[in-house]
């Protein structure tokens, strides 16, 4: 059972709330089980900068699912939780990325891991970095590092 990350982000509504919400149904899922969640964290928007602060985190999955089927229970909970896809790297109610699936690397349309900015965002590797600091980003290293560079 590979072991996957999720990031998971919100920067409207209640935003604790609707993450712990979102973990839950993700908990619930068939053919998932969240072993670990790292602390939810401010962070400033990247992209469209003209928006509310974001409260950002990551969880560790277990899971049966192909990384296409958990794709899309995530996409599916984002719907569920009133997640409308308007503005790229716009406001959202909530967020859910799948950053890793174990050492799998996978470039099919709509579907990307590690996820291509990962190594980029300091949002993304803080959370990943709590969760497990020796964790690799298949062909870029170890989050700690990429963590570390962007210092």
């Amino acid at each position: 059972m590979p072991l996957a990350y999720v990031g998971v982000g919100a920067n409207l509504g209640s935003r604790a709330e609707t993450l712990e919400h979102a973990v839950a149904l993700l908990d619930a899922a068939a053919g998932v089980d969240v072993v670990a969640m790292s602390e939810l964290r401010e962070t400033d928007p990247v992209g469209v900068v003209d928006q509310p602060r974001f409260l950002n985190g990551a969880v560790a999955v277990d899971t049966t699912l192909s990384a296409r089927g958990l794709l899309d229970t995530l996409l599916a909970i984002e719907r569920s939780l009133g997640r409308e896809r308007v503005e790229r790297w716009g406001p959202r109610i909530v967020d859910l990325d799948l950053l890793l699936y174990g050492d799998e690397i996978i470039d099919e349309p709509g579907l990307h891991v590690p996820h291509p900015r990962l190594h980029e965002r300091r949002f993304a590797l803080e959370p990943l970095v709590e969760l497990d600091p020796e964790l690799e980003i298949t062909g870029r290293g170890r989050v700690s590092e990429a963590l570390a560079a962007l210092h």
